[in-house]
C-alpha cells in the first residue's frame, strides 16, 4: 500500500517437486534394505498418483509411508522452521525495509507535488491501501470525481499492482482496468514517464495524462491539492478541510496520528524483532487512549470542524478490526472497545460519500490473501461483526459534542 503493499508471493516454477526424506534410524545405521523398502513404497506411490497427478495426495502418502500417525521427526521440524525464518528475513527486507533494531522504516515517497496543478490529473488507487484511501475521500467529499478519473489496481499475487475488470458492486468503488493508458500493472505506467521508471511502483499515483508523467505518489500531498488546489473544478469548493485558522493544530495531530498510528500499525505489523513490536505496540495504544479521551469531548480532533487529519485517522481505525488487530498482531484491544473511537469513526463513514469509498471484500483480500510472508495459508478470516455496514450506520450521538455549524458536505 503505498510503499509495504508492493506485496510479495510465492508461486510454484514448475510442476516437479522436491521430496525431502528425513534421516531415520534406518539411514543412520545405513541399512540398505531399509533403504531400498522406502525407495520402492515410494515408487509406487509415485505411480499411483500418476494419473491425476495430485501433489497433496502425494505428499500425504508419503508423510504416512516415513512416520504414519505421529509428528513428524524433530529434524524435521527444526530444519523446515530454520529454512522458513531465513526465507521470511529475505521477504520481509524486500517487503518492509529494516532499521538495525528490525523496526519497519518506511521509504519515503519518491514523487513529491509543487504546483500549480497540471491539466489533465488521473488518479490511481488500490483498495487495500489507507494512504490511497485518503485520497479517495477527499475527492469524493470535494465533488472531483469528473475533474479527476480513476483508476483502481489490485493487488496481484506476484506483488505488483494489476488491473482487471470486475462484476458490478454497486456504489462501493471496486477494482477496474487502466482507463488512462490502458496498461495490465501499475509499474507499466510508472515505466510510461520520460526516462521510465524502476523503483516501487506504489498507490496512490496522481498521474499527467498530457506530458504522460507521474504527478505525485505521496498520499498527503495529493489530498492537499484536491483539498483547496482544483476548486475550479470542484462540484463542492466550499468545503474546506484545512481551514487557515487549524492549519497549526492540523498539522500538530498528523506529527501524533502518522508516526504512531497511521504507521504505528505497520511498525507493529513489520517489525523484524520482538525489541522493534513491543515499542511499536506500545506507541500505538498509548496513542489510541490518548485520542480516545480528546474524543470524548471534541466531536473532531481539530473540534467542531472535520479535517484532512480526521480523514488520516479514520482510513487507519476503519482497517482496525478487519486487518490491523488480527494479521499485525495489533491485539491489546479492538477498536471496539474504544467507545469514543468507534463513534468517532462510525460518525465520519455517514458522511454522505465515504462509506462508498470503503470495499471490505477487497480490503480483507489485500492483506490476508496477498501479504504471504505474514500469512502463508492465505486464508481469509471473516470479518468481525463489529465492522459490518449494519453496525457502522447505527447512530453515534456525536453531533451533541458540536457547537457549530455543520460542515458542507455533498448530499
Amino acid at each position: 500500500m503505498s510503499q509495504e503493499m508492493s506485496m510479495l508471493s510465492a508461486s510454484p516454477s514448475s510442476s516437479h517437486h522436491l521430496v525431502v526424506i528425513p534421516p531415520t534410524t534406518t539411514f543412520r545405521n545405513r541399512r540398505l534394505t531399509g533403504s531400498s523398502l522406502i525407495r520402492s513404497r515410494l515408487t509406487m506411490s509415485l505411480d499411483n498418483n500418476n494419473n491425476n497427478n495430485n501433489f497433496s495426495s502425494l505428499l500425504s502418502s508419503v508423510t504416512k509411508l516415513l512416520w504414519g500417525r505421529s509428528l513428524p521427526p524433530g529434524l524435521l521440524v527444526t530444519t523446515v522452521r530454520t529454512a522458513w525464518n531465513s526465507t521470511w528475513q529475505l521477504m520481509m527486507s524486500q517487503l518492509a525495509p529494516s532499521d538495525p533494531t528490525g523496526g519497519y522504516s518506511r521509504p519515503a515517497s519518491k514523487f513529491r507535488f509543487s504546483g500549480p496543478p497540471p491539466n489533465g490529473l488521473h488518479l490511481y488507487v488500490g483498495l487495500p491501501c489507507p494512504w490511497a484511501h485518503r485520497t479517495l475521500i477527499v475527492r469524493a467529499l470535494k465533488g472531483l470525481e469528473d475533474a479527476v478519473p480513476l483508476s483502481v489496481a489490485s493487488p496481484g499475487m506476484d506483488g505488483s499492482w494489476e488491473f482487471k475488470r470486475v462484476g458490478n458492486t454497486g456504489q462501493v468503488i471496486s477494482p477496474s482496468l487502466d482507463k488512462a493508458n490502458g496498461c495490465k500493472t501499475l509499474k507499466e505506467v510508472y515505466r510510461l514517464r520520460s526516462g521510465g521508471y524502476d523503483g516501487r511502483s506504489t498507490v496512490p499515483m496522481l498521474w499527467n495524462k498530457d506530458s504522460k508523467d507521474v504527478v505525485c505518489n505521496e498520499s498527503y500531498d495529493i489530498i492537499q491539492l484536491f483539498n483547496s488546489g482544483l476548486n475550479g473544478l470542484a462540484g463542492n469548493p466550499d468545503l474546506d478541510l484545512s481551514p487557515p485558522e487549524l492549519k497549526g493544530k492540523i498539522e500538530e495531530w498528523y506529527q501524533v496520528i502518522y508516526p504512531n498510528v497511521n504507521n504505528g500499525v505497520y511498525r507493529c505489523g513489520f517489525a523484524q524483532s520482538q525489541e522493534a513490536y513491543d515499542r511499536a505496540v506500545n506507541e500505538l495504544f498509548c496513542t489510541l487512549d490518548k485520542l480516545e479521551d480528546h474524543l470524548s469531548n471534541s466531536r473532531y480532533l481539530c473540534g467542531d470542524t472535520l479535517t484532512l487529519v480526521d480523514i488520516c485517522l479514520f482510513t487507519t481505525l476503519i482497517r482496525f478490526d478487519i486487518a490491523y488487530n488480527v494479521l499485525f498482531k495489533c491485539t491489546k484491544k479492538k477498536l471496539y472497545e474504544y467507545t469514543n473511537l468507534h463513534a468517532y469513526m462510525r460518525d465520519i463513514y455517514q458522511i454522505p460519500k465515504v462509506a462508498d469509498t470503503c470495499n471490505f471484500q477487497e480490503i480483507m483480500d489485500g492483506y490476508y490473501i496477498t501479504l504471504f510472508p505474514l500469512n502463508p495459508g492465505s486464508i481469509r478470516p471473516i470479518m468481525p461483526s463489529t465492522s459490518e455496514h449494519e453496525i457502522l450506520c447505527r447512530p453515534h450521538g456525536r453531533e451533541s459534542l458540536s457547537s457549530s455549524t455543520e460542515p458542507v458536505f455533498v448530499k
